[in-house]
């Protein structure tokens, strides 16, 4: 399993600056989610891609990591610590965020079988798969029906494509685009993997507070009253341009 944090601020600004009382936690739980990491952030709105670093250490003592938090100016990213399932290698094809177009993906939680959506991508984004992971495929999944449809909908209907093709335990994740954060929150309250970890260890929290706009896995201080959780089985929106804040579904 995996956890995410994605942020949104009005002016871009360093890393750990945006992040704040964040960051420290944050890193601190790849002590478990050690298999790699990975940072997609947009610079501005100059309409360039994201940039992206990724790592496939721990990110707690990494240099790599501590220098993109310091050094990677930006108004939008999402970060990504992995906890690989197993069997599948630590290498950077499977590491998170998953980029193309202009676009950045990060997924925490698993569905199995791993190609239960192959048959619902386009053959040519498939066959440029750059690693074996499950969440790999949501991706391409999502950006097939991106081809005709809003990132809104293509998350839900993705995740309803999982959910009737596949057993599952999360299906959280973080999409960044030129607009907007999205992120999308499910669970199946009955994997192995929630009933060991709990009922609290899937979800999704987001907190808005004038100058930035954050939505985090549990695991970071989130103190009651300032942190919202987003319901299962809907989307939210966080608008780069203003930080508006809608949730979907």
């Amino acid at each position: 399993m995996c956890r995410l944090l994605g942020v949104v601020t009005r002016a871009p600004l360093p890393l750990s600056t945006a992040l704040g009382e964040l960051a420290a936690p944050f890193t601190e739980l790849s002590q478990e989610h050690a298999d790699g990491w990975g940072i997609a952030a947009r610079p501005g709105r100059d309409g360039n891609g994201p940039r992206v670093v990724k790592g496939i250490e721990r990110a707690v003592g990494d240099r790599l990591w501590g220098d993109a938090l310091t050094g990677t100016r930006a108004d939008a990213a999402v970060l990504h610590l992995r906890m690989a399932s197993p069997g599948l290698p630590v290498v950077p094809g499977n590491t998170h965020p998953f980029t193309a177009g202009g676009l950045a993906f990060a997924h925490n939680g698993f569905f199995s079988p791993y190609d239960a959506l192959d048959e619902l991508i386009d053959p040519d984004l498939l066959s440029g798969a750059g690693g074996s992971t499950d969440s790999e495929r949501f991706f391409l999944r999502v950006l097939t029906l991106l081809r005709d449809k809003g990132p809104v909908d293509a998350l839900a209907r993705t995740a309803e494509d999982i959910r009737a093709r596949a057993s599952f335990a999360s299906l959280n994740c973080l999409l960044l685009t030129e607009e907007a954060l999205y992120a999308y929150a499910d669970e199946d309250p009955d994997s192995e993997v929630s009933r060991r970890r709990g009922p609290d260890f899937f979800r999704l929290r987001y907190r808005a507070d004038g100058e930035r706009v954050v939505v985090a896995s549990s695991g970071v201080p989130q103190p009651d009253g300032a942190w919202r959780v987003l319901p299962y089985r809907r989307v939210l929106e966080v608008r780069r341009g203003d930080l508006g804040v809608r949730v979907h579904g």
